[in-house]
């Protein structure tokens, strides 16, 4: 493969995804100067299709943005009207008042959306500026220049063998060149996760954290919907198996977005993130919303959640970080959306800047200064230690040290506990096996709950069979080897759509068994492997989830 001639074109800047941040920046660089020449690469058959409904949106990113907006139609329509924060056990609820919680806490002025929609009425305004958008191309590889800057990408390959041989429909894609390449794949992407090791972008910041969140959208009774309702749980059924939690956002034509997040630092190699999920819903409470309606869609992704302390360095010699390639969620405020937006303003910024000087292929320092002092940085600063207390001190600890740290901070600026560390790799955190009991977990109804594999149905995943296996084993003997008997293989429960299953038959030895045409490209394998041995890398374009247009 490495004679493969590939045709090469020339931007100003590519930009590797279609969510919020990639789209900012390449509203903000035509808005800059009209002459820029500036594409979008989308890994997804459309511009959304990656992009599962349900988010309370911030709009500090699209007003700095889009000022206007409202004006130009913009799918954001649903305000909040109506807080709630429950404490769960199995079969009640307290619920917290919100008055004594932060106000950076409160969803006032924010509204529920579709970030599907959100990001494909994005691109219309990108579109409208002259920027080029490709759906359904995966970018494959990174080109370098000679002084060892990221220089373009490989996109658009498509037509291998299973065994990685080019077949008779064999496309070698192209390369796209720019001055600058931003990355804006989301969480734990291909090629972000390439760029940090090789320019060791993470060497002064603590380990990346993550969570697993799974969503679903359900059509409910009209008499039991409340259009601008926002809904957050904690407690049942994680206890103290794991932290996370859950949210129920009501938008309208009677759909709510339900979701359940489990953060990926827990412990007991047994915990299926997804049963957690099935079982939340049979809580009093949930079920009995959910009671009369049908769910229409599900799906899951990686979170990340380190915040601050977390950011790595978010220029490189010929590009940038953006978005949640970056880390920049706000995870007691479960959004993240508004930063990656301004993210990729300020990197749009600093490009437009550089190439007005005469630059390329440098780093943008500017971007990453701007992201260190600028709004971003004011927003993450103030709840850094929401999440390092919760995972050292339990729950309630964090509810009441991570507020007292929120007050302080929201009204001085200044964080009085200082910043705590994660402490190990979500990874590293798994236990073994043998200090842990199995978890026999509830058969799904087929009404409120379900088997993985018809969840991946209402995903509508779709992967080319006769392709590579997008998921690679860095040794395939560890997951029987050492993963097996040491933490009792747990991607076969972490994986929220079936992708991995370790088969005994009578007789044999047991196998590991990837079943990769499920996956709905979570990323939580790359994460939560305790061996670190699967790493996530880019099907061919148009492959993975088909979220519906909702």
């Amino acid at each position: 493969m490495a004679e493969i001639e590939r045709e090469a074109m020339d931007y100003d800047v590519v930009i590797v995804g279609a969510g919020p941040a990639g789209l900012s920046a390449a509203i903000r660089l035509k808005q800059l100067d009209e002459d820029l020449n500036v594409v979008v690469l989308e890994k997804g058959s459309e511009v959304g299709a990656h992009i599962l409904s349900g988010a309370v949106l911030d709009t500090a990113g699209l007003d700095a943005l889009i000022p206007d907006w409202k004006d130009k139609g913009a799918p954001i329509t649903v305000p909040v009207k109506k807080d709630n924060f429950y404490m769960l056990g199995e079969a009640g609820k307290i619920r917290i008042p919100t008055t004594p919680m932060p106000p950076l806490l409160s969803n006032h002025g924010c509204y529920i959306v579709s970030m599907a929609n959100v990001c494909r009425w994005m691109a219309e305004q990108a579109e409208a500026l002259g920027v080029e958008i490709f759906p359904g191309m995966s970018c494959s590889e990174l080109v370098f220049g000679e002084g060892g800057e990221v220089k373009g990408v490989v996109a658009g390959e498509f037509g291998k063998n299973a065994d990685g041989t080019p077949s008779d429909a064999y496309e070698p894609g192209m390369i796209l060149n720019g001055k600058y390449v931003f990355l804006s794949e989301g969480v734990r992407g291909s090629l972000s996760k390439q760029v940090i090791a090789k320019y060791g972008l993470d060497a002064d910041c603590d380990h990346a954290k993550f969570g697993l969140g799974m969503k679903e959208i359900w059509e409910i009774d009209p008499d039991k919907h409340r259009e601008g309702t926002v809904t957050h749980t904690m407690g049942w059924p994680l206890g103290r198996n794991a932290g996370g939690g859950s949210f129920i956002y009501h938008i309208d034509n009677n759909q709510v977005f339900i979701g359940f997040v489990v953060h990926l630092n827990y412990k007991n190699p047994y915990i299926s993130p997804y049963n957690e999920f099935q079982r939340f819903k049979h809580h009093p409470m949930v079920a009995e919303l959910l009671k009369g309606g049908k769910r229409v869609a599900y799906g899951a992704r990686a979170i990340t959640e380190g915040g601050w302390q977390s950011i790595p360095k978010v220029s490189f010699p010929g590009g940038a970080l953006l978005g949640c390639s970056a880390g920049l969620v706000n995870v007691p405020r479960i959004k993240g959306n508004h930063n990656a937006m301004l993210s990729g303003k300020a990197a749009a910024e600093a490009a437009y800047e550089a190439i007005k000087a005469g630059r390329s292929g440098d780093e943008l320092t500017a971007y990453n200064d701007n992201l260190r002092s600028g709004p971003i940085a004011k927003d993450l600063k103030r709840v850094r230690n929401v999440k390092p207390i919760w995972s050292k001190l339990g729950m309630i600890p964090s509810l009441m040290l991570g507020g007292f740290d929120m007050w302080v901070a929201n009204l001085t600026g200044w964080n009085p506990l200082g910043t705590w560390k994660h402490g190990k790799s979500d990874a590293a955190a798994t236990g073994e096996a043998a200090n842990f009991k199995p978890i026999d977990y509830p058969k799904p109804d087929g009404t409120l709950s379900f088997d993985r594999l018809t969840s991946v149905s209402f995903s509508f995943t779709n992967h080319e069979e006769n392709q590579p296996c997008h998921l690679k084993l860095a040794d395939p003997d560890i997951p029987i080897k050492v993963n097996l008997p040491k933490y009792a293989e747990p991607p076969q429960r972490y994986c929220p759509a079936g992708v991995y299953e370790v088969i005994e038959e009578e007789g044999k030895e047991p196998r590991f068994q990837i079943n990769f045409q499920n996956c709905v490209h979570c990323k939580t394998c790359d994460i939560k492997d305790p061996s670190q041995n699967i790493t996530w890398t880019c099907p061919q374009g148009g492959d993975g989830p088909n979220y519906p247009n909702m």
